[in-house]
């Protein structure tokens, strides 16, 4: 990842909603939620959802499906990997055992 799509893709998640959207895509991945589901759990109005979804999905963190009358969102996953790649790349100097705790607590999240 470059420097100009982390930026796109960390503005996009800096303001509440959207970072609240992409938190509960990645409970619901790969599946994804239908867009009024969505709106329902997060209590935000259709409209303003769609604003919010709209910049996710030009930062490239979300991507929508049309599924019959609905659209489902879900989360680019492999677009979040680079993302947090790109922010650990030179996590630790080379000093592994800093890196460690992280390691640990994202080995955790596996079931």
């Amino acid at each position: 990842m470059e420097s100009d799509d982390a930026l796109l893709a960390l503005g996009a998640l800096a303001q509440p909603t959207r970072l609240a959207v992409v938190r509960v895509l990645v409970r619901c991945a790969p599946d994804g939620l239908a867009a009024g589901v969505l709106a329902g759990r997060l209590a935000v109005p259709a409209n303003t959802l769609s604003s919010h979804l709209n910049i996710l999905t030009q930062a490239g963190l979300v991507r929508s499906e049309r599924t019959g009358r609905s659209i489902v969102y879900r989360v680019s996953m492999d677009r979040l990997r680079g993302l947090i790649l790109f922010l650990l790349q030179d996590c630790c100097a080379g000093r592994a055992e800093l890196c460690d705790p992280l390691l640990a607590d994202l080995a955790a999240c596996r079931p």
